[in-house]
C-alpha cells in the first residue's frame, strides 16, 4: 500500500532524510553519559529536530523570500549539528 501523506512537505525526500536523521541522532545520543542529558544530548537532539522543522515550515511558505529563509535556516542547523557530533 502506498504511503499517504498528509502535508506536502512530507513528500520532500530531504525531509524525509532529516527525520532519518533524527532517528539516528538520538538512538546516538542516548549512550551518550547521563551527565550530558542537558547540555550536548539536548542541544543535539535540538539541532537535528530543527533541520526537518524548518524544510518543513519553508514548505508551506508562499513568499519566494520565506521558501528560500527556511532552508537556509535548516542548513544552519545541519552544520550545527555536524559540529556537535
Amino acid at each position: 500500500m502506498p504511503t499517504r501523506h498528509v502535508y506536502p512537505f512530507e513528500k520532500l525526500r530531504v525531509w524525509q532524510s532529516a527525520r532519518s536523521v533524527i532517528k539516528n541522532v538520538y538512538r546516538t545520543t542516548k549512550a551518550y553519559p547521563r551527565s550530558e542529558v542537558y547540555g550536548l544530548i539536548s542541544q543535539t537532539n535540538r539541532a537535528a529536530v530543527s533541520v526537518a522543522a524548518n524544510l518543513a515550515e519553508g514548505a508551506s511558505r508562499t513568499s519566494r523570500k520565506d521558501q528560500a529563509h527556511f532552508p537556509q535556516t535548516a542548513y544552519g542547523s545541519l552544520m550545527e549539528l555536524a559540529c556537535l557530533l
